[in-house]
This record gives structure tokens, sequence and C-alpha cells, in this order.
């Protein structure tokens, strides 16, 4: 009905513009949902209402004001009209960040500070507790930091702490917290996400060094380089302490640990997490020399049919270490998973198996075909089925005499992905297995949609198919679904005559055990099976 000249000010709408118009084309979409009904409830019952909301200039700006509306009525109360009177509050709201950032981040690399470092870690070691989870405290010490300031002025180091604030925000999770203490220390908190000590021991091991090669990177301050390290001390929550103060400092003992051990290193503050950390980090060494070595070897288990023939062989990697004698990949190939060392290992048992294929075709020994297991993040790979192709072309084997297996879990983790490579493989001519078939939740559903040969039922079903109903169930509903969609379906973990015997029955005609053969040396398979 009518503006005054400081609403035309704020707005840029002119009297012209808005008179007759309902007043919502002023509102801008940051509203909570049900504001307006709220609005209209207090108003009602109070005959005013005031608070803060956000509306839009005419040049489209969205800015905040506080808002009073209080309704004019007659003298026997009825309502006439309403009126408005509102502030632009936007330099009011950005002083009220500005002393948030002040009081809560730090100046100069814009990090959360230890004020909201306690705060969040508080919430996370009270979560961490709740839920029976672990979390983990990175503390970070520049090695030699001092050295830098002294010599090339705060300026350079200022730089520099710039620079290490960017490289760890870039590392860690949305749902972490990379801080800055002060000087040159630095926090990384990571929330509960492990319900076993050792999981999480292994999780911060892995950060804890991706923290350190990422610091160990050049830096370039004004266009001279630098080479910088860091000592970084860890502890996880709420495994001692349960008090943000106390976590932290257990992470800086840890960190001051790692300074007296000679710097640019790791420290748990905890003895035994300190030894499962160095054992794993030695085994990660061992296993990068490991492959440099060919320490690796591949074993090879038959694959049969209900004639004893063999029809196949599934190719199992061992590691002949130099000291420790044969290695048991339940050892190393977790952490080779971890690491991604498991990529490389992996290129190298396609690759050694097609090599035996040859060998055993130049013997006039030749198997039909030899199985490869693939783990995920390998076939996660974008360039995967290239690799494979590569390796078939280097090697001169024909690609139907390998056979990709496959956990149901790799599979359906990212069904057109999967899909994708699996049709790739297959215009190759290399087949598909899904092994450990069965314990799975919902490949069912997918079974139809991927081009694959074969089933391979899970051991855990097939050991106790002739004193469990319900495995004995699951297994007969295996082998006749594999059937109908027409593929082929092979059991493992077979270790008795009776195991076999329920198995033919059902009509499931080969088989991989101990009854049937143990993983055996190239050489030695030769001689039971050529």
């Amino acid at each position: 009905m009518r503006v005054n000249n400081a609403f035309s000010k704020i707005t840029g709408y002119s009297t012209d513009d808005v008179i007759g118009r309902h007043p919502d084309f002023l509102s801008a979409a940051y509203q909570e949902s049900g504001f307006i009904q709220n609005l209209i409830q207090v108003l009602t019952t109070n005959n005013q209402w005031q608070g803060e909301i956000w509306n839009r200039r005419k040049n489209g700006d969205v800015f905040p004001e506080w808002l009073t509306v209080t309704g004019v009525r007659d003298e026997h109360g009825n309502l006439l009209n309403y009126v408005g009177i509102f502030s632009d509050i936007s330099e009011q709201k950005a002083a009220e960040r500005e002393i948030h950032e002040l009081a809560f981040y730090d100046p100069l690399t814009g990090l959360p500070n230890r004020r909201l470092l306690l705060d969040r870690l508080k919430q996370e070691i009270a979560a961490a507790k709740r839920q029976h989870y672990y979390g983990a405290l990175f503390f970070l010490d520049l090695d030699h930091f001092k050295n830098l300031n002294d010599s090339r002025g705060h300026q350079v180091g200022d730089e520099l702490l710039i620079q290490v604030a960017q490289r760890l925000k870039s590392i860690v999770r949305d749902e972490d917290t990379a801080s800055r203490l002060g000087g040159d220390e630095f926090i990384v908190m990571v929330p509960g996400r492990y319900p076993q000590l050792a999981q999480a021991t292994r999780a911060a091991v892995m950060l804890a060094e991706k923290i350190l090669n990422t610091i160990n990177q050049p830096f370039i301050v004004q266009g001279s380089e630098h080479h910088f390290s860091t000592s970084i001390g860890v502890t996880l929550f709420p495994e001692i302490a349960d008090q943000p103060e106390a976590v932290i400092q257990q992470a800086d003992t840890a960190m001051y640990r790692a300074k007296e051990s000679g710097r640019n290193g790791i420290s748990f503050y905890r003895p035994s997490m300190q030894e499962a950390a160095d054992k794993r980090l030695t085994l990660e060494k061992e296993i990068r020399q490991a492959l440099k070595d060919e320490q690796f070897v591949l074993h090879y288990q038959a694959q049969v049919d209900d004639s004893g023939q063999v029809v196949s062989a599934e190719a199992l990697i061992r590691w002949q270490h130099p000291v420790r004698g044969l290695v048991s990949p339940m050892e190393f190939i977790p952490v080779a998973e971890d690491t991604q060392l498991i990529v490389p290992i992996g290129d190298w048992v396609i690759r050694e198996a097609c090599r035996q294929i040859k060998v055993w075709d130049a013997q006039n020994k030749p198997i039909p075909h030899v199985a490869v297991n693939v783990s995920s993040r390998q076939f996660r790979q974008a360039d995967f089925v290239e690799r494979v192709k590569h390796i078939l072309l280097e090697a001169d084997v024909s690609a139907d005499r390998l056979v990709i297996e496959l956990t149901e879990g790799c599979v359906i983790s990212d069904i057109e992905d999967t899909v994708r490579k699996m049709r790739d493989l297959q215009d190759l001519g290399v087949n598909t297995s899904i092994d450990d078939f069965g314990i799975g939740y919902s490949s069912l559903s997918y079974l139809k949609m991927l081009p694959i040969s074969q089933l391979k039922i899970d051991q855990s079903f097939v050991r106790d198919i002739a004193s469990d109903p319900n495995d004995a169930v699951i297994v007969e509903t295996i082998i006749n679904m594999a059937k109908n969609l027409g593929l082929h379906v092979i059991a493992e973990g077979v270790e008795t005559q009776e195991q076999m015997n329920f198995l033919r029955d059902k009509g499931c005609l080969n088989y991989q055990g101990y009854f049937t053969g143990r993983p055996l040396c190239p050489a030695t398979f030769e001689s039971n099976h050529g």
C-alpha cells in the first residue's frame, strides 16, 4: 500500500515498482521450511512478529534484514493492515562472521584453530564412545622450521605454512578436521570409523604415511624450492583418554618421540600400537622389495570334472620370503590392498599365469585355461581391460585360456562399471567367474545383467552340505539357478568323497579342493596332473 524512501534505497525498488504487489516478490529462497506459516501464526496470536529474514534486492542481490511486522487494528480490534519495518543488517552479519572467524579459525591459514578443534574433538570422542568406534589424532610439527624463519624471514615462513595447510586440506576427507595450533604445529583429527583397534591402527598408519609423503614434496616459496619434513605423533581415541586436552597431549608426546627418533617419521602413543604400526610398515617395505626381487611365486590348484580330468587350474600367489620362507597371502594381501601395491602384484599374477600356460603348452601338457583372482582395487583401474589385453598379446596367449575371478562384493560395488568391463573382457575372449558365490546379499538381482560364464560356490556352504540342511538347500539352489541361466558352476573347498557325491547328484560336475588336489608349485603340478 505504501513504502518510504528508505525502502527504495535498501531494495532498489521504486514506489511504482511495488504498490499493489504481494510482498513475496522480495522473498529469497533462504527461509526454512514452514517459516511463513510460523510467522502468520505468531502474528495471529501476538499481533506482532520480529526476527531475521533474507530478502532480495531489485538487482538480484540477497541480503539479511531485521524485520518487525505489526498488525494495525481499529477501535473494535479488527485488523486493517500490517506495517513492516526493517533494516539492512548486512554489515552486522559480516562483522559477526569476522568475529566468528577470528574466534574459531587461524587467520593465516584459514584452518580451524585450537578452540574449534577442541569443540569438534569433544563431540567426536563422545560419538566414538557411543558407537564403540576408534578415531585418530595426528600431531604434526615441521622439522627445522625455525631455521627457515631465521634465515629467510617470517614472510617466507608464513607462505610455507599456508602451503602446508593447503596440502593437509587436500588429503583429508570432508568429515576430518585439519587444524593449526600455532607456530608450525598442526593437528589432523579423524572421527571414529573402525570398531577394531587393529583396523584403526592400520588406517592411521596409512594416513600418517600419506601426510608424511605429502609434506616431503618440494615447496616453491617466492620462486625458491624448499624441502621440508615433519614429525608425526599419533594416538587413537577413546582408547585411553576421553578428554580432548588429554588426547592432544598423547599425540604431542608421541610426536616428540618421533623427533627423538631422528625426525621425518611417525610415532604412536601406545607401544602396542607402535609395534603394530612398525610391523605393518616393515611388511609394506618388504612387499615392495619382493616385487623388485621377484620373490612372489604362483602355485596352482587343479579344477577337475566328475571323471577326475583336470579342466582348469587356479593360480594362487605365494611369497617366497628370503628369511621367513613361504608366506601366506592371508598375511600380505590385506597390506597390499591398503597400499595399492595389489595393482602391480595383480598384473604380475596375470602375466606369470600366462607365461606358465605357454610353458605347459611347450611341454605338451596343456591346461585348458587358468583362473586368476583379481582384487576389487585392481579391477576398478580405468585401464584394467587394456592391461589384460596387453599382457595376453605380450605372452602370445589366446584370451580364452584365461579366466578372471571376481568376488561378489567387487561385482556389485559399481554395477555399471562392472558390466562394461565384463563385456569388454568378453569381447576379448576372456571368461569371467564369480568367486565365493552365495556369501553376498545383493548379487542375485544383478546376475542376469552380468556377462559371466561361471559361478563358484563358496567353500563355507560346501563344507557342511552333508550335515547342515540349510547349506544343502543353498548349494542345490545355486546349482539349479546356474543351470537355468546357462552358467557353468564349480564348487570350491571340496574335501571329502561325501561332498563330491552330493554335488554330483545335484548336478554340479566340477570341483576344486584338497580332495581333488592341493595347491602345488608348477613342477609338482605337472608331475601330478600332467
